[in-house]
């Protein structure tokens, strides 16, 4: 049985804040749709994943799904938008700060991979600033921009403006996938790659 994160508690506070307009984004970033890393912006279908970088089961979905993803998002033709959510304390916020600063510089794909692959404990201190450069040295991001991008929180008023998006949205758990609007069946279509294949095939990819 797969358990989906649940946003409760303290962290529920962290996604509650109002959304601040002028906020610094990473230039990637869509006001339009929700602060959203967004790709091929003009794309069809379009898909949604909400997301949090400490969530176990979003690591999961991850690793049966992001060949098909990413060849989408690197593709021309389907829209393809991440949200970073921080649910699960500050730890999130902070790996979700690292992977705007990582989209500034033209990687997310390969920092969020990487993220997901090396993911740690929930909130056991492993991520911070120095896991967070190494991590992204990794990914091929080595820049004195990352870098203090990173260690200064350039991004943390874009993150709190997806949280409250997501609360917009009523976005509770992660991971959550939508394609044009609708989100898929839980149960059938997020573990099951031919599943969720036939999910985006059947929308227009």
């Amino acid at each position: 049985m797969v358990v989906f994160v649940v946003a409760v508690g303290a962290a529920f506070t962290v996604i509650s804040n109002k959304s601040n307009s002028q906020a610094k984004t990473p230039s990637v970033v869509s006001k339009a749709d929700g602060y959203g890393i967004v790709f091929n912006p003009t794309g069809s279908p379009t898909i949604e994943i909400w997301e949090d970088f400490q969530c176990p089961v979003c690591a999961q979905f991850e690793s049966i799904n992001h060949s098909y993803i990413e060849s989408l998002a690197r593709g021309k033709d389907v829209k393809v938008v991440y949200y970073p959510l921080s649910f699960l304390g500050p730890e999130s916020v902070l790996a979700a700060n690292a992977a705007g600063c990582a989209a500034e510089e033209g990687k997310f794909l390969e920092f969020h991979r990487s993220l997901y692959m090396n993911q740690p404990a929930e909130n056991s201190g492993a991520i911070n600033a120095t896991w967070l450069q190494l991590l992204g040295a990794g990914a091929g991001l080595t820049s004195n921009k990352y870098i203090n991008c990173v260690t200064k929180g350039s991004y943390y008023g874009w993150v709190k403006n997806v949280a409250a998006n997501g609360a917009k949205n009523n976005i509770n758990s992660t991971p959550t996938v939508k394609v044009n609007g609708k989100e898929l069946d839980r149960a059938t279509q997020y573990m099951d790659s031919a599943a969720f294949k036939k999910a985006i095939t059947d929308a227009g990819a």
